[in-house]
């Protein structure tokens, strides 16, 4: 996986790969981290990748964060760690 930039965002940790003909975005925030691949072929640079990274979606990722962790939590209690 070859390491393209990193994304600048107030909240989370971004990064830009590429590999195996699709770009990867990695977005990180605490223990959690989510994983977005996109065919290079749906888009024409990595900036149009950046691009469909908006405020909408943005506001979609970090509840998806707020869900991984409560799931992770009921997880812990179910199994009393």
């Amino acid at each position: 996986m070859r390491y393209i930039k990193e994304i600048s965002h107030p909240a989370f940790r971004m990064g830009l790969y590429a590999w195996n003909n699709k770009y990867i975005v990695k977005i990180e925030a605490g223990l959690y981290e989510q994983t977005y691949k996109i065919s290079e072929l749906d888009v024409n640079s990595d900036d149009e990748v950046i691009q469909l990274l908006d405020e909408p979606f943005m506001q979609k990722v970090n509840e998806r964060f707020g869900q991984m962790h409560e799931d992770f939590m009921e997880a812990r209690q179910r199994n009393e760690f």
